[in-house]
């Protein structure tokens, strides 16, 4: 059978490949005095609150599972405007919200609805690798341009600017990002998004980690920028919803009616219980709940960065949302004569029973040098974790 050269064109999903690999490790490791940890997925530990799943639960009694519009249900469209109003101050017209299923749908039809064969895409290297996907299945190239601490592993307007080419459509950002947990900074962005309007390209903001900031002056949407800017978004994180597949884009009023004809033709409509679920996310009780979870992620963050950097695994930038490390474990694989972080990850979880992500995944760019940690686990068992690095690094 011929596979099709954008099948072939799709690079393997390394973090999934690992993760069958600490499955199988933990299933040795369960009886023994040493279970294996996992912190190689981003998945938050809570789930989402008893009055979400209370409201799924009632959807289904009342029978309320009936296809909804393509673009989501109308409440639930006009409570993520309110919830923008509420948290951060913009007034988002609910027309121009689209749910959808899960921020993978959102980037997926953002990507059909502006990617032509051979359009140039710009993203910072490292980056999620399923964002490069997107614009490469919409027949674009993903062109990755290299960042490192000092720009907090985020893109500068200079950067953009000099890679900016013939075929170049615009940039796509993540802010905070999947590996590193740092933002851009307001004015980085704001320049970065000048250059490109100069251009007339599009400026697509990954921001599915918004609501787990911990630093006001990061904790900023990029749609404060103008009704230009496409803003993904998503229930499975700051929500706590990640198996529920639920998302949403904030699109200019222009490209509405695109998106709706294609979300209408490859997804009818976002999952109906999902959606009836999410409209109780925006009650005031369960706001309390988030808000309250999100302080215990910073306090796992504060507490594991620091002991990650004691022990010799390096993360160069404190991260300012999210639930990642991004730590650099070259000066241990040279020791311990590891050739790079996929063998470092391999020997963690063989050894000292905890798996991780090595960076092969996010990009070219220093990556074999680096391993992603979520830090989404409880607090207890992330103590454990870097205990148990602490020991296998300095015996090891």
């Amino acid at each position: 059978m011929k596979l099709s050269q954008r099948a072939q064109r799709i690079e393997p999903f390394y973090v999934m490949e690992m993760g069958k690999t600490a499955a199988q490790l933990a299933q040795q490791f369960a009886h023994t005095d040493q279970p294996m940890i996992s912190l190689n997925i981003g998945e938050p530990d809570f789930t989402a609150p008893p009055g979400v799943q209370a409201a799924a639960q009632q959807a289904i009694r009342d029978g309320r599972t009936q296809y909804s519009h393509a673009l989501g249900l109308p409440a639930l469209r006009e409570r993520i405007s309110g919830w923008y109003a509420q948290r951060w101050g913009l007034a988002i017209d609910p027309g121009r919200i689209v749910v959808t299923a899960g921020a993978s749908a959102a980037l997926h039809l953002a990507c059909l609805a502006l990617v032509d064969e051979g359009d140039e895409i710009l993203l910072p290297d490292p980056s999620y690798p399923c964002n490069r996907q997107f614009v490469q299945a919409a027949g674009g190239r993903a062109v990755l341009l290299p960042t490192n601490a000092a720009q907090r592993y985020q893109l500068g307007a200079e950067q953009v600017r000099q890679a900016w080419g013939p075929k170049t459509q615009g940039v796509l950002l993540a802010s905070p990002s999947n590996p590193t947990g740092t933002s851009i900074h307001p004015d980085t962005l704001r320049d970065i998004d000048q250059c490109v309007q100069q251009r007339g390209g599009v400026t697509l903001v990954d921001e599915i980690y918004l609501g787990l900031s911990y630093d006001a002056t990061y904790g900023q949407s990029a749609l404060r920028l103008g009704e230009h800017v496409i803003s993904v978004n998503s229930f499975s994180k700051y929500f706590h919803m990640t198996g529920w597949r639920l998302g949403w884009l904030v699109v200019p009023p222009s490209l509405v009616p695109a998106i709706e004809s294609l979300a209408q033709h490859l997804f009818i409509c976002p999952n109906t219980i999902a959606q009836r679920a999410a409209l109780a996310c925006f009650e005031p009780e369960n706001l309390a709940i988030y808000e309250q979870r999100r302080t215990e992620f910073q306090n796992r963050r504060d507490a594991i960065v620091p002991a990650l950097c004691d022990m010799g695994m390096d993360v160069a930038v404190m991260p300012d949302g999210a639930f990642y490390a991004w730590a650099n474990v070259a000066n241990i694989c040279e020791r311990m004569g590891l050739a790079n972080s996929w063998d470092f990850c391999l020997a963690a979880m063989q050894q000292a029973h905890v798996a991780m992500t090595p960076g092969r995944d996010f990009g070219q760019n220093g990556t074999e040098h680096h391993v992603r940690l979520s830090t989404a686990s409880s607090l207890a068992h992330l103590q454990q974790a870097t205990q148990r690095l602490k020991e296998w690094v300095a015996h090891g």
